[in-house]
């Protein structure tokens, strides 16, 4: 690995501690990195750091080896606006839209550039115990050899610690019920001094909505604490393309025109179309 690129990572890293709040926590926030080797890092003592080491945290941190530069699109300054609400004034949201809108990666920026924001991928596998091991680990708890209460108690402590923290779980419609439940419970004792945001496509809605029918326990509420509302994003449009290909380089309108036709709007499409023409020739 070359030597600018380790000072990229470094950089991020460096800021990742701060968004984290100490070099420790953003190390209990990673897998297979020690806070020594943070300490490291952060020092420019890289003699012993191995390249899998580098890549490891580059991963994990948000470093994008690939450059990229974001457009603002619609559904992404929606997003950000969304996101600042919810943590200003410790809202509880459920934001939906369509898959590759842009919605991750406009919650994956403000979580690199907002301290006390807490971002989960979800996975449909997760039992209680993991969601709440995931939790912990972003907000950078050692919880090892803790309890289901004993983990929902440090969450709860560790979020009431903190000044305007923000959770944010996207892809929130492959959560099983069991662990939609704990939304329950978060919101019932964080009420007022944590913004939740629940994210995903308008299948959770559909979910929600055929719970209520069918009157599903827990999922009344579920929907009352989030305000009993989904908050649609925008869905992407041609100018949306067209200002993320000219954010990245790709100018010539023929070019534009066909990323257009071919993406379905859908950016992460649009993404490696321009990565693609990027490869070939570079910057169009």
């Amino acid at each position: 690995m070359q030597k600018d690129e380790k000072q990229q990572i470094a950089a991020r890293l460096k800021d990742y501690c701060v968004q984290k709040g100490s070099q420790n926590k953003a190390a209990n926030s990673m897998n297979g990195v020690s806070s020594a080797t943070v300490s490291k890092v952060l020092a420019g003592d890289w003699d012993t750091i191995s390249d899998e080491m580098w890549r490891t945290i580059a991963a994990q941190t948000g470093h994008e080896t690939k450059e990229w530069s974001i457009a603002e699109t619609q559904a992404y300054k929606r997003m950000a606006f969304l996101l600042d609400n919810a943590k200003q004034d410790s809202l509880v949201l459920a934001v939906t839209g369509d898959a590759g809108c842009g919605k991750t990666e406009a919650i994956k920026n403000y979580t690199a550039t907002h301290r006390h924001v807490y971002h989960l991928c979800c996975s449909e596998y997760w039992n209680r115990r993991t969601f709440m091991g995931k939790l912990l680990q972003c907000m950078g708890v050692d919880f090892t050899g803790s309890t289901v209460s004993d983990m929902m108690d440090d969450i709860i402590d560790t979020l009431k610690r903190i000044d305007s923290p923000l959770v944010v779980l996207d892809e929130a419609d492959k959560l099983s019920d069991q662990v939609l439940y704990f939304f329950i419970s978060l919101y019932n004792q964080l009420e007022g001094h944590c913004g939740i945001i629940l994210c995903a496509t308008n299948f959770l809605e559909k979910r929600i909505k055929k719970g209520l029918r069918t009157k599903r326990k827990g999922y009344e509420e579920i929907y009352s604490r989030m305000g009993r509302k989904f908050v649609a994003l925008q869905v992407v449009n041609s100018e949306d393309v067209a200002a993320v290909c000219v954010a990245n380089g790709v100018t010539d309108t023929k070019t534009i025109n066909r990323i257009i036709d071919d993406c379905e709007c859908d950016l992460r499409r649009v993404k490696r179309a321009i990565w693609a023409i990027q490869k070939e020739g570079g910057r169009a």
